[in-house]
């Protein structure tokens, strides 16, 4: 059934295109000469590596290692050569092979001796003049690890908030807004499969335990055709896939969480399984003082857990299998319970993501990777209370409500990588996804004598499918180098067949070994929504389906800049970008996910455009005992809506004029690292009154009057909060065991405890003068909710 429907909506283009591929495909095989390919792993546990390097000393060109650890290189006039075989944090490996045949070799690298954690993770962070790929920061596990944590529990989102172009929704939370998108425009994938969700406890915390991950890629432009769906960033974060080797395990124990990671093999060098878990436990400590407290307090709940578990197995040097999951709960509630009254609300959201994947090595040159996914998200609020008349003797009154919305995703993907010969890198693949959409519904239940209430508000379900096929190359012209794609999507909902034909272009033109220019373009269309407020990026938020009347969102980005390797400890990078938005959602004024249910939601918003265009500047020192960044961000980023302020363009809520942030670590010894991060932004834009209009003259008791105003607003976020800044500590003790080795970690968040504003509100006051006459005196209040943070945390591996 799908695959008839993504055929009929193809475009003869498409159909050409495809011909074409197989036609390069057919006339590669004819006319190639010997090629080697494999698999590069870590020796020590089996583990493939992303991005390895491979390099023919006398041809001066080389390849890489693909997401799965595949590699393949044609031959072109040598004969008998030697190649280098290189990853970072790992010892070279020099191989002499002769192509005078087609060969297959697994590649096991050893990890370094010489080289310290702390100058490994730097490296790795550069965006390397080599590389075509611009707009592009790999993030190690172990930089994120190294970085002071919020209450000690180490975050990846929060790692690359600190990243030029890429900036949190509030102090201390776990958004992202990239290059001046919303939330719902970030397709975070782990795995392949799209969260949307990524936040634990409100968003204090992110949902990716770093125990379990092996890689990190952030992409805020000149995105590969490879990816679409969303506008603004791809966060591409793969798990381990577990040790081949031995059986190993690594945890902590912090001061509201712990978490504990196991991994090793089934059947050794063939079959491995990995599982994470962690959970808090703010309310075990909690609950027993609540109760004691005297309140009533009958219940309290405030807690996440999540588990990430994989199953890997290897069936020959062609065929390999993995089956991947996360599970991930969050709750919020409390019951109270007194003589004459009872009361129960309740807040909680799961995640549920699966993984069913197959690599096939098809041939020296071809490999494919297929999928079938699953993703699940569901929101449930409750509250409810109970009245008892206990004097009259008459029935209790009973009132409850509860909300429940969310989204469900079932994916066929399959990928190919087809490298032609050193100069052609050829990828291509198709996808389709059913998505289920419950936009919200209330449930309403009220009884009480004589009198009993059932009812149900809100939209239906609804479904729809969206589908893709995309092309690229990445080409080599000596110096120039290129990677060009085409990505097709499409997307049905009831009548309606939405499509788009998206180019993607990214140039690099390589000045010397240490100077590099980039450029790049990117189309991109989003066909699911998220309607939230402008506040807070929290669960309640809804994702909804484009539809007849709802057009996609659709973008187009342009970015240039240039990368310079300064010497051998730093790299400097600058990029200048600009990007349109059309078809950007936001609820009209006044409105609410929870205000008429009884209509549709589509009634309640509105589509406009935005504007955003930027200066990104990334200066990085990767080697040495003393290694990090100082990254800045200047940028504007505006919003139009014919509907809100007055059809008048307006900042948007996180348009942030200056953003600048500087990381460190320094291995003061074996023993001890010290780390820090500072960071400054310009305040949050937000909607102030600016005069008030008297409606109504009224006396009060004293016999004075009094005008009953009414707040006006003349343009939408006409006012600035205080500027943020914010600095965190950290130092780490290391100690090898005979057992392993174990790791205390102190930290300071906001460690001078500067009051950054979370939220402000209008204060009002009443004043009397000398006359007796009273007046009413408003004044503008910034809240903080986050002062100085101490944690102490214990890590252990094993």
């Amino acid at each position: 059934y799908l695959t008839n429907l993504i055929v009929s909506t193809c475009s003869t283009m498409i159909l050409r295109q495809a011909l074409f591929l197989f036609l390069c495909l057919w006339a590669g095989h004819l006319f190639s000469q010997h090629t080697l390919s494999g698999y590069i792993y870590d020796e020590s546990t089996g583990e493939s590596l992303i991005s390895a390097s491979i390099y023919v000393n006398q041809a001066n060109k080389g390849t890489v290692s693909n997401v799965y650890g595949f590699y393949s290189y044609t031959s072109e006039e040598e004969v008998k050569t030697d190649l280098t075989v290189s990853y970072i944090g790992y010892q070279d490996k020099v191989i002499s092979f002769d192509f005078s045949r087609d060969s297959s070799i697994n590649i096991y690298l050893t990890p370094s001796v010489e080289l310290t954690e702390i100058e490994i993770i730097a490296e790795r962070e550069v965006d390397s003049p080599e590389n075509v790929q611009m707009s592009q920061i790999v993030v190690p596990i172990a930089q994120i690890k190294t970085s002071p944590a919020l209450l000690g529990e180490v975050d990846v989102i929060k790692t690359l908030q600190l990243l030029p172009g890429v900036q949190s929704g509030a102090e201390g939370f776990s958004g992202l807004y990239v290059r001046g998108g919303s939330p719902d425009q970030n397709l975070i994938m782990l795995d392949g499969v799209p969260l949307y969700n990524v936040s634990h406890l409100f968003g204090i915390f992110s949902v990716f335990n770093a125990d379990a991950l092996k890689n990190v890629r952030l992409i805020k432009g000149g995105f590969p055709a490879e990816f679409g769906g969303r506008l603004s960033s791809v966060v591409d974060i793969r798990m381990k896939e577990g040790n081949l080797k031995k059986i190993e395990g690594e945890g902590s124990i912090g001061l509201i969480s712990s978490k504990l990671t196991l991994q090793g093999p089934l059947i050794k060098d063939k079959t491995s399984f990995l599982v994470s878990g962690r959970r808090t436990y703010v309310d075990l400590i909690a609950n027993p003082f609540i109760k004691n407290s005297g309140e009533n307090v009958e219940d309290f709940n405030l807690f996440f857990h999540d588990i990430n578990a994989k199953l890997q197995h290897i069936i020959n040097d062609r065929h390999k299998l993995y089956l991947s999951g996360y599970f991930g709960v969050d709750r919020f509630g409390i019951g109270i319970d007194e003589e004459d009254f009872a009361s129960t609300n309740s807040l909680g959201w799961n995640n549920t993501i699966g993984s069913f994947r197959w690599n096939w090595k098809i041939s020296d040159k071809l490999f494919s990777n297929t999928s079938l996914n699953y993703s699940q998200y569901d929101l449930n609020i409750f509250s409810g209370f109970t009245d008892r008349d206990v004097n009259s003797g008459n029935d209790d009154a009973a009132f409850s409500a509860a909300y429940v919305s969310g989204i469900e995703d079932i994916t066929w993907k399959t990928d190919v990588d087809y490298v032609l010969n050193p100069q052609h890198y050829i990828k291509f693949g198709a996808s389709a996804t059913r998505h289920r959409y419950s936009p919200g519904a209330l449930a309403l239940d009220f009884e009480a004598e004589q009198f009993q209430l059932d009812t149900l508000l809100g939209t239906s379900d609804q479904q729809s499918l969206e589908y893709y096929a995309y092309v690229q190359d990445e080409i080599s012209f000596g110096k120039l180098k290129a990677n060009v794609g085409l990505h097709f999507s499409g997307f049905i909902i009831e009548s309606t067949n939405y499509t788009s034909l998206q180019p993607r272009l990214s140039l690099r033109y390589l000045v010397n070994d240490d100077l590099s220019i980039k450029a790049s373009y990117a189309q991109m269309s989003q066909f699911v929504n998220l309607l939230t407020t402008e506040s807070l990026s929290l669960p309640f938020d809804l994702w909804v389906p484009s539809t007849e009347r709802i057009e996609p969102q659709r973008s187009w980005q342009v970015a240039a800049g240039v990368s310079q390797k300064l010497g051998s400890h730093l790299n400097l990078s600058i990029e200048g970008f600009y990007k349109e938005l059309d078809n950007v959602l936001s609820f009209e004024e006044g409105a609410s996910f929870l205000l008429r249910l009884d209509g549709d939601w589509q009634d309640q918003v509105t589509q406009g455009r935005g504007e955003t265009y930027g200066l990104e500047v990334l200066l990085q020192k990767k080697q040495g005992d003393l290694t990090g960044w100082l990254g800045y961000t200047w940028a504007k980023n505006n919003r139009q809506f014919d509907e809100i302020n007055f059809g008048r363009p307006f900042p948007f809520r996180y348009d942030r004029r200056h953003d600048l942030s500087l990381v460190l670590s320094y291995k003061l010894n074996d023993r001890i690292s010290l780390s820090g991060n500072w960071s400054f932004g310009t305040g949050n834009a937000i909607t102030v009154p600016e005069f008030l209009v008297p409606t109504e003259v009224f006396p009060n008791f004293n016999g004075n009057f009094l005008f009953n105003d009414v707040p006006a607003i003349n343009e939408k976020n006409n006012f600035r909060l205080s500027n943020f800044h914010r600095l965190d500590l950290g130092v780490s003790f290391r100690k090898k065991t005979k057992w392993g080795e174990r790791t205390w970690v102190i930290g300071l968040y906001n460690a001078y405890s500067h009051s950054n504003p979370f939220y402000a509100f209008i204060n009002r006051t009443t004043e009397v003068d000398g006359f007796g006459r009273e007046s009413v005196r408003r004044s503008l209040n910034e809240v903080s909710i986050l002062p100085v943070i101490p944690s102490v945390s214990y890590n252990f591996k094993f």
